[in-house]
């Protein structure tokens, strides 16, 4: 049982990486673009957007019933990331934050997106 610590461990520190370096391509790829790609005309032209805000639609129901469930508040905050609803993002990344406190990449991810919506300067003050 000793040995299924450590590589716990590193699944989950794989999993938080694999689950932060996603959500910052989709950054990436979210602010090189100089349009923004919230109106409802693109919407309904990109069906990529409308099949992401039904995803996120569902993890909020999900949440509903289950406030602490962490994929769904992870899918929640891949799903607005994607949309580029960062003001969305804020309040599902603060839970899995509060809620995985040892989890930096959380916290990075947090102060990232605080600081592009505006409010870096707001309650951020640790280092990324």
């Amino acid at each position: 049982m000793s040995e299924k610590k450590p590589l716990q461990q590193i699944l989950i520190l794989f999993s938080a990486f694999a689950f932060l370096g996603s959500t910052v391509f989709g950054l990436v790829g979210l602010f090189g673009n100089a349009q923004p790609t919230s109106t409802a005309t693109e919407t309904a032209a990109n069906p990529q957007i409308a099949q992401l805000e039904n995803q996120a639609k569902g993890y909020e129901l999900v949440l509903q019933r289950e406030p602490e469930n962490q994929t769904a508040l992870q899918g929640l905050v891949q799903a607005r990331l994607e949309i580029g609803d960062l003001q969305g993002a804020v309040a599902p990344l603060e839970k899995l934050v509060e809620t995985n406190p040892e989890q930096e990449s959380y916290k990075a991810l947090l102060a990232a997106v605080k600081q592009q919506v505006g409010e870096g300067s707001e309650g951020v003050s640790e280092k990324e």
